[in-house]
């Protein structure tokens, strides 16, 4: 287990802000084996210091609703969302995700959490969807009047038709869930009645997590496009290759896919958005993880909905000051988004 902190190691004020770090899935023997000589596998190849920007910045100018909270970045080591609990004894292989969360609530807890009068759980990517899927169970820690949310930055993966009309997002899944012991460890007001596998989309929890959920999500997810939408395993004569690294030069009928994937997601969120509890942030952006990004989070040109950056739409969710449900106009109307463009 590996937590990295923001100054202290304990915590002796209340608001609490614990982000859970990304870094993708694997979902097989060989990408798991390979996968644990990264700083994604073990912790003996993780970075000593990681900087704590955006939502974890403790500047004031740059993080004005949390700058001064308790900021804890977990580690991601597991390769399933902090679900996984199997092992592969011959391929020399554990998956402990779910008792690396359990473990670090607990010490996170024995050093000050528990007496938070405002916590927050968020993370980015595969840590996004990790917060979907923790979301109560981190509430549960707390007693009642403490004031619990969740945050997911692009963790909103979508089981969607790529360019060749398979669902690679699923079948990596199939394999993540299965091979990780995943199944059990899913919200079982989903694994009752669906597949573990389309419970590991959060499409299907969102609408039923009970505590207080903000989704911060780019409507053309830069990584969905790239990883599940159209791979390379789905594109083999290349027609994606310039759309996929750089949105300025995708054609028309590419754009009009796309457009397909933001209406797609649109709907997922419909119901999820008519609790007043919930909060979302879709922008028409080309991009993935906007929270940790100074320039994405909090910054002078920063991207914006009704005029509204990331940073101030979360804290008006937050602490109540005003709605937090701003859908962006379809792309390319939003001229402040920072879209990524990959060589």
């Amino acid at each position: 287990m590996a937590l990295a902190y923001s100054e202290r190691t304990h915590f002796i004020w209340c608001p609490f802000n614990l982000c859970m770090q990304g870094g993708g899935w694997c979902n097989s023997i060989r990408t798991c084996v390979y996968r644990k000589t990264t700083r994604r596998g073990s912790s003996r190849y993780m970075e000593k210091q990681l900087a704590f920007t955006g939502i974890l910045s403790n500047r004031a100018e740059e993080n004005p609703d949390f700058y001064n909270w308790n900021r804890v970045k977990v580690r991601y080591c597991d390769g399933a969302s902090f679900l996984g609990d199997s092992e592969n004894k011959a391929a020399q292989l554990q998956f402990r995700g779910q008792r690396i969360w359990v473990a670090a609530m607990q010490d996170l807890m024995s050093k000050g959490m528990r007496n938070a009068h405002q916590a927050l759980l968020s993370g980015c990517s595969a840590g996004g969807l990790a917060t979907i899927l923790h979301c109560d169970e981190f509430s549960e820690l707390f007693p009642r009047t403490t004031k619990v949310k969740c945050l997911s930055d692009a963790g909103l993966f979508l089981d969607s038709l790529d360019v060749a009309g398979v669902r690679t997002l699923r079948n990596m899944y199939s394999g993540v869930v299965s091979l990780q012991g995943v199944g059990k460890n899913l919200p079982r007001v989903c694994t009752n009645h669906l597949d573990p596998t389309l419970c590991f989309f959060p499409q299907h929890i969102i609408a039923s997590v009970k505590t207080p959920l903000f989704i911060l999500n780019a409507a053309y997810d830069s990584w969905q496009i790239q990883s599940s939408l159209a791979p390379p395993s789905a594109d083999p004569h290349g027609l994606w290759n310039d759309c996929r690294k750089n949105n300025a030069r995708c054609n028309p009928s590419q754009i009009q896919f796309l457009q397909g994937f933001r209406n797609r997601m649109l709907r997922t969120v419909r119901r999820f958005s008519m609790s007043k509890a919930n909060g979302m942030f879709i922008n028409s952006c080309f991009a993935h993880c906007q929270t940790e990004r100074q320039d994405t989070w909090f910054a002078d040109d920063s991207p914006v909905i009704r005029n509204k950056a990331i940073a101030l739409a979360v804290g008006d969710w937050y602490f109540g000051r005003s709605a937090a449900r701003a859908v962006d106009c379809a792309y390319p109307c939003d001229q402040t988004c920072h879209n990524l463009v990959f060589k």
